[in-house]
């Protein structure tokens, strides 16, 4: 039985998350994968990423106050997108929440409130229980909106049971893998190049995200990246997390087939695909059958010795290495190491620095230039 899954937020205003990731732990042990969307959400912002994941109930931890009105705003908004089956809406806020407030949120449709000094094994075995027989199947074709529709088609994916596509692509959409070891910046730059994406093409155009977490060896999975995006909360961003399950290399089983479901949808004009945090050996984009036009691979000037730079593999297929951080004490001593490191390369391949934490950063600028406008290289 496919993992359950659920999305975890903080609501706006509230910057308290402790309580939330203790939670968010003891789920994952308990096989569940949980998409974090992180703390200072708005209503608008969790059920957009509700439906994008296609998750079965979402969790909100609210310990500024007014989580009456909050909790009311977000089930209104599920309503009002006629999903089936509905998401469910549960949470807590340890002293905020008083009895009193409990029963009117439970009126207005809140599944269950949990006090202060509720055991997490009580959480846990909840979501389980009121959670893991709920079935999801496809949505009819022409009766629910676009992001709907492909995130149940990608859970259908996952789980091995994806419907053909229908082939409504007339032109095939761009597809760029990102890849790295955990901690170089991958999902900040990925955000970065949303900005520029937002900012430089039509209204009408679309952007997709595929992000990768690795499982735990219970099955469950702590997917995260949407909690450090910034730009990537937008209409035009169609974004999901995928969990490895087992898989090795960076990526998912499933993940060649949502690219197919994704293209063959016609609505993104590029598809960002990140890998989870990888090491020396992994090349999780392929090199027979590649699944990325063009692989981006993100180290930091931390890397190690010039001896470990040697056994990156992916320094030998990526297209684009980006060498982020690039404010960092010995920054320029990596990016000479690496160009050495690559000078022998039969591939044709680029170098760029980038500060991804920095506003209008130029080496961030010269990535998005080449990936999105088609040149070939970048000077450094």
């Amino acid at each position: 039985m496919p993992p359950i899954r659920i999305l975890t937020a903080v609501p706006i205003c509230d910057g308290h998350d402790s309580a939330i990731n203790t939670i968010n732990l003891e789920l994952i042990r308990r096989g569940i994968e949980v998409i974090y969307l992180g703390y200072h959400r708005s209503a608008k912002d969790i059920v957009r990423a509700a439906i994008q994941e296609d998750v079965i109930a979402i969790g909100l931890s609210s310990y500024n106050g007014g989580h009456v009105e909050f909790f009311r705003e977000v089930i209104n908004r599920l309503r009002s997108a006629r999903l089936d089956p509905p998401i469910g809406v549960f949470g807590g806020g340890g002293g905020t929440i008083t009895h009193e407030d409990a029963k009117t949120m439970l009126k207005q449709g809140v599944k269950r409130i949990f006090f202060a000094g509720t055991p997490l094994e009580e959480i846990a075995g909840y979501v389980g229980s009121e959670f893991g027989n709920v079935s999801q199947s496809a949505y009819l074709p022409g009766t629910e909106i676009f992001d709907q529709v492909l995130a149940r088609d990608l859970t259908l994916v996952e789980k091995g049971l994806d419907r053909p596509s229908p082939g409504r692509a007339v032109k095939r959409s761009k597809v760029i893998g990102f890849t790295g070891p955990g901690g170089a910046g991958k999902t900040t730059v990925i955000d970065e190049l949303v900005l520029r994406f937002l900012r430089s093409q039509p209204a009408e155009r679309r952007l997709a995200i595929l992000s990768h977490d690795p499982s735990v060896v219970s099955s469950g999975a702590l997917l995260g990246d949407r909690a450090t995006m910034i730009y990537s909360q937008d209409d035009r961003v169609f974004m999901r997390s995928m969990a490895t399950r087992g898989t090795a290399g960076g990526l998912s089983a499933s993940t060649g087939r949502a690219l197919q479901s994704l293209i063959a949808s016609g609505v993104f004009e590029s598809i960002l695909v990140e890998t989870v945090g990888t090491g020396q050996e992994a090349l999780p984009f392929g090199i027979q059958k590649p699944l990325a036009d063009k692989v981006v691979l993100i180290l930091s000037p931390d890397y190690g010795s010039r001896l470990q730079l040697q056994k990156i593999a992916m320094l030998d297929v990526a297209d684009v290495i980006v060498v982020n951080k690039s404010d960092l004490q010995g920054a320029r001593t990596a990016v000479f190491e690496i160009e050495a490191r690559i000078r022998g390369n039969q591939k044709k391949q680029t170098l760029i620095r980038t500060q991804a934490n920095r506003h209008r950063d130029r080496g961030v600028d010269q990535l998005f230039d080449m990936l999105f406008s088609g040149r070939n290289r970048i000077d450094l």
